[in-house]
């Protein structure tokens, strides 16, 4: 099998190892991946502000920088849902029609695609430490994410998962909702935080660098004693 990496632009601009993390967990699965260097950005961002044309001619360069009829795996429920669940709006009956079609039957979540589509939930990681995990609001409620990141975690040697109060509950990111309401959106973050560092645990983790990247911002800011994590990294580690 061969699938197409879907790598969103602020993996690409801030977490490039969790790419490549991705990159050798899908391969030691058996697959072969193809990396198309021109993609950029899906176009959440803009849809999500109101800018709908931008989204539109974002979202058509990603349906020609995606153009086979095969698996499109990505590190990011938000990305992948949004592509799932908007393309939709923006490309119903137009000349993208068939294209939208297309890319949306075939978009995964990469805990989704191990899990529901390989059938593998073992990859031999190991990561001595004791984590706790975020559901993000996207991967929760907008993908459809149920308990394959916890079934992938079960498997990594010398993890203790432990779980947070109120592990459902949004961390305040939201994409520009955190920009546009600072406060509400760090007092969030300072709660979800807050209920990690009760479990004594030494990461966060989550399928959604977007989330991580908001709550490290918030730890490093305030120096406390956890780090975050995306799950494509723990399941890279030890081998």
């Amino acid at each position: 099998m061969t699938v197409d990496l879907f790598i969103p632009c602020f993996v690409d601009q801030f977490y490039p190892e969790t790419a490549f993390s991705m990159m050798k967990v899908l391969r030691k699965a058996g697959v072969d991946v193809h990396y198309n260097p021109e993609q950029t950005c899906c176009g959440q961002m803009a849809f999500n502000s109101g800018f709908w044309d931008e989204a539109k001619a974002l979202g058509g360069k990603f349906l020609k920088d995606f153009p086979h009829d095969r698996p499109v795996v990505g590190p990011s429920a938000s990305c992948t849902a949004f592509i799932r669940n908007s393309y939709q709006q923006l490309f119903h009956n137009t000349s993208n029609h068939l294209e939208f079609k297309r890319i949306i039957k075939n978009i995964y979540e990469l805990t989704d695609f191990l899990v529901n589509q390989l059938g593998i939930i073992d990859f031999g990681a190991r990561f001595e430490h004791k984590v706790t995990f975020h559901d993000s609001c996207s991967g929760l409620r907008e993908y459809g994410l149920k308990n394959e990141a916890r079934m992938l975690l079960s498997k990594v040697k010398g993890l203790e998962l432990v779980e947070m109060q109120d592990r459902h509950v949004c961390c305040g990111f939201g994409g520009t909702f955190s920009i546009k309401n600072e406060a509400v959106s760090v007092a969030m973050a300072e709660q979800k935080v807050q209920h990690a560092l009760d479990t004594e645990a030494e990461y966060m983790v989550s399928t959604d660098l977007s989330c991580l990247m908001h709550l490290q911002s918030y730890v490093n800011k305030y120096k406390l004693p956890i780090k975050t994590i995306h799950i494509a990294d723990i399941l890279a580690a030890g081998w």
